[in-house]
């Protein structure tokens, strides 16, 4: 990956990975032992890349076919990884319900499906206040395992940078194990039954799963008749998979940031794709600094109270030679809003020609307090949120590109509603996330029909609109 960087970098000119520490930095930790975490960040910038440039140049290039119609976008994972919680059935299971939500989103809908987790990176999270207070004492607020601890104690509170070296080797080894599910067999279109779960089996969504399931297997039973099998075709046996994650704790994605020696061009190698959240996506911040320059696909979540003239700003920012592929604006209006704030920004990404990938998360801007005190989220929220991003990009002609949620393949009890009917008084029963109310395998499967059906709404009028 090292090299020298070349003088025509199409992204990074007059930039350098060091040049957002220049900038107000938001949603930033403030260590104890600034000595020490230079040390840790130039430990790191010696550690081997977790993900290569040419891997982010494919994402990229699958990602040009969502910005242009022709594919769709499922990202999805945990809400914040924890070191606690580490274990390869984890990895495994939520990975089989992003296998599950894009076969079901494929097959619904005849649309190839760009697969992206929110996986082996995803530790650090913005807060909405410095600090948070119980029983009359103050700490610091938990910002995620790569910065500090959940527990509530002063100790675990304080912004450690050893726990950086910890992320990276949780990642590598998170990296590893995907690669061998994607590449290695287990992502075989005949393992289709084998991926459901038993507690999914019973619910409405598992079972409707498994009635695709068995189409599935009649047409690959088909395919093999007419001589197309596994060895002979490697997308029935393999798939693409990516990870990404929100690119907050900048000393760290400024330590695995690197020139790639076969474009010249610079990479931040801790993941496939970066996004910036609502909290860090400031014109004149460090965190839009930093992405402008790396040449990785980028994601920016906008919520309801961006303006036209900020987002093509921002546009021009992160993607200057409109190239389609290289960003992805994910919107976060919230069920009530996104029918009256999100038409006026399509309309003007559209009429100024920028190439963009649409994604919906439904998830962040729906989250309340129960009454017992949890955090949460309602199904129907999420489902009223997710069929006004696709309302609105059906009237504007435009393409309702991806789907960008918290999920896992745990039988958590998080979120509020869907078929399993999650009410409040079962949040308490299996509430383990670490941050933010996560869906579970059968409200996720069950998200992902409802989506296939809008999207093969989108598809057939857009057949329609096309002339012959």
């Amino acid at each position: 990956m090292q090299g020298v960087p070349r003088e025509e970098n199409r992204l990074s000119a007059l930039w350098s990975p060091d040049g957002w520490r220049t900038r107000e930095a938001r949603q930033m930790p403030e260590y104890p032992d600034a000595a020490g975490c230079a040390s840790v960040e130039q430990q790191l910038r010696s550690y081997p890349p977790l993900v290569f440039a040419g891997e982010a140049r494919h994402l990229t290039d699958a990602l040009a076919a969502v910005a242009h119609g022709e594919a769709f976008l499922l990202q999805g994972g945990d809400c914040a990884e924890s070191f606690a919680e580490f274990h390869p059935d984890n990895i495994r299971d939520t990975f089989r319900v992003l296998l599950q939500m894009a076969v079901i989103l494929t097959f619904g809908a005849g649309c190839p499906v760009v697969k992206v987790g929110r996986l082996a990176g995803q530790f650090a999270k913005p807060r909405s206040e410095p600090t948070e207070e119980h029983a009359g004492t103050e700490l610091p607020s938990y910002r995620g395992d790569i910065i500090n601890g959940i527990e509530f104690t002063a100790q675990a509170r304080a912004p450690d940078p050893e726990r950086m070296l910890r992320a990276y080797a949780q990642s590598a080894a998170t990296l590893n194990l995907l690669r061998a599910f994607s590449q290695g067999g287990y992502a075989d279109l005949h393992h289709v039954h084998r991926w459901n779960m038993d507690f999914v089996a019973g619910h409405p969504a598992g079972e409707r799963y498994r009635e695709m399931a068995d189409r599935i297997a009649e047409a690959l039973s088909f395919m093999e008749a007419c001589g197309i099998n596994s060895a002979n075709a490697p997308a029935v046996q393999q798939t693409s998979f990516y990870t990404s994650h929100e690119a907050l704790l900048l000393g760290y994605e400024q330590a695995m940031t690197r020139v790639d020696s076969t474009s010249g061009d610079w990479y931040d190698t801790s993941g496939h794709m970066l996004w910036l959240g609502e909290r860090t996506r400031q014109l004149d911040g460090a965190h839009v600094e930093f992405l402008r320059g790396v040449n990785n696909p980028v994601g920016v979540k906008i919520g309801a109270g961006i303006s036209k003239e900020d987002l093509l700003a921002l546009i021009d920012v992160l993607n200057p030679q409109n190239l389609p592929g290289r960003l992805t604006l994910i919107s976060r209006m919230g069920a009530k809003a996104v029918r009256e704030k999100l038409p006026a920004l399509v309309r003007a990404v559209r009429s100024e020609g920028r190439l963009v990938v649409w994604s919906c998360d439904p998830m962040h801007a729906n989250t309340v307090k129960s009454a017992s005190g949890y955090k949460t989220r309602n199904f129907d929220s999420i489902l009223e949120e997710l069929r006004g991003f696709f309302d609105v990009h059906l009237a504007e002609g435009t393409h309702a590109g991806g789907i960008h949620v918290e999920m896992t393949g745990r039988d958590v009890t998080e979120c509020i509603g869907g078929g399993q009917r999650i009410s409040e008084e079962d949040l308490s029963d299996r509430y383990h996330t670490h941050c933010d109310p996560r869906l579970n395998a059968s409200q996720s499967l069950e998200l992902a029909f409802l989506t296939a059906q809008m999207l093969r709404t989108e598809r057939e009028k857009q057949a329609q609109r096309s002339p012959e």
